[in-house]
């Protein structure tokens, strides 16, 4: 089934022909990635220096998304303020243009990060009416999610189509994937982590969310950007990043945190905000929250 038959067939129109559409702008940005590679001489709004084709991905989906009509206003990664979008528009995003565009460099894993909301912002990540990211990968593929399920499909010549349908998380997962320092988690994180090994869960982490996470969502275990002694509120945006995360591992059976309650739960106070971020299986979940306790 191609992604435009599934979306009309399981959506109402509007919500259908808003993610139909940015599908088509992934698709575009999949083909520009080898052309726009290399730095600017801008930082984004968190200090970061900005990659050519983070600017231009980020414009581009902005531009693309004023001509549907649909979009109020969006947040995204690489703008101070809310972008103003139509008036007449009824729904809000949050965007994460390229997430892991520092791994363009060395080819490995990056992606698209996207947020829906009907409520105007700010919002909390429960509100989000549907979240998707696309994969671009050895296979390219945009994994979506509504309250009705997470369905993934993969780019082919055709244009995307559906390869698996209503996913959940294995009930026994097989990795953990956790960033920042060894030297800067907190002892409790440690002791989980421990733990984790100790079961024989593998490390596998690769610098991108949408790469890490989507080897959790087809293998199981868990996603781990935690609080850091140097950085409490650890590094992942909440509401570009980590609310649309938790609202796709929500839906496909598993739970998201930050170390003590749903991160789809937290408050979103700033443009700027950052979260502990831990997703995967619940029995995983629990136990980390359990650990961070003590």
């Amino acid at each position: 089934m191609l992604l435009k038959e599934h979306l009309l067939k399981n959506l109402d129109k509007k919500l259908a022909s808003l993610i139909f559409e940015i599908s088509k702008m992934c698709e575009l940005i999949r083909r520009e990635l080898p052309y726009r590679r290399g730095k600017t001489t801008m930082k984004n709004m968190f200090g970061e220096i900005q990659l050519v084709v983070d600017e231009w991905a980020n414009q581009f989906i902005i531009e693309e998304l004023k001509k549907t009509g649909l979009v109020k206003t969006l947040v995204s990664e690489e703008e101070a303020d809310i972008v103003k979008m139509s008036k007449n528009g009824i729904f809000n995003i949050s965007l994460d243009p390229l997430d892991g565009s520092s791994n363009i460099e060395s080819n490995n894993l990056v992606g698209t990060i996207i947020g829906i909301y009907k409520k105007d912002f700010p919002a909390p990540g429960r509100n989000q009416k549907a979240a998707l990211y696309m994969l671009y990968g050895p296979l390219d593929t945009l994994v979506y999610a509504t309250k009705k399920g997470v369905h993934e499909f993969l780019l082919t010549n055709e244009g995307f189509i559906l390869i698996r349908e209503n996913i959940k998380l294995p009930t026994k997962g097989k990795l953990y994937s956790v960033g920042g320092l060894r030297k800067d988690w907190s002892s409790g994180f440690k002791e989980f982590v421990e733990g984790v090994e100790e079961k024989g869960y593998k490390l596998r982490y690769g610098g991108s969310f949408v790469g890490d996470f989507n080897q959790i969502l087809h293998y199981g275990g868990i996603f781990a950007y935690p609080s850091l002694v140097n950085k409490p509120e650890g590094k992942l945006r909440l509401v570009s990043e980590s609310n649309p995360i938790s609202f796709i591992v929500e839906q496909a059976g598993g739970r998201s945190s930050n170390g003590k309650k749903s991160i789809l739960d937290r408050e979103y106070k700033s443009l700027q905000q950052r979260t502990p971020t831990y997703v995967g299986n619940k029995d995983l979940i629990e136990t980390l929250e359990k650990t961070l306790k003590q």
